[in-house]
């Protein structure tokens, strides 16, 4: 029964993830891993809550569901209109104190909370400017830059 449960997970578990959050000279840095799905998925966090963020280099924000937001308390700013894949829907800007991803870290990120996203929020380029990015097969690195303090856009 437990060798069935465990080839279970193995077939059922969508891979990628961190796999590496520091390099040799002790500069802050995350390797994530592509999932079967081709995406880059991996755990994090927003203001101390766990967040499940999917990488979106096409994203302006990082982007969070309605659902989400309410649950881990953000506030809603002012409302916007935004372009989803179903077209146009209403959302909010917000700010997010603090986002995390392994090591690496950013403070005071703009935010879009969006009423039809998923379980994941989009790692957007409100955070992912401030990092260098670079791609080797299927893994993607992003590294701290001497100019990564906070996400004052």
């Amino acid at each position: 029964m437990i060798g069935l449960t465990a080839f279970y997970h193995a077939l059922t578990l969508r891979g990628g993830g961190i796999i590496q959050s520091q390099n040799e000279n002790g500069r802050a840095m995350v390797t994530l891993a592509r999932d079967r799905s081709g995406h880059f998925i991996a755990e994090g966090g927003i203001n101390g809550h766990a967040i499940l963020f999917l990488v979106d280099t096409g994203a302006t924000d990082v982007a969070i569901s309605e659902k989400t937001a309410r649950e881990i308390g953000l506030q809603f700013g002012p409302q916007i209109t935004v372009m989803t894949a179903a077209g146009p829907a209403v959302g909010w800007r917000t700010r997010l104190k603090v986002v995390s991803l392994g090591a690496i870290s950013l403070e005071n990120v703009r935010a879009t909370i969006t009423p039809g996203l998923g379980r994941e929020a989009l790692l957007g380029m409100s955070f992912l400017q401030y990092f260098d990015l670079r791609q080797a097969g299927d893994q993607l690195v992003l590294e701290k830059t001497d100019q990564t303090e906070s996400g004052n856009d």
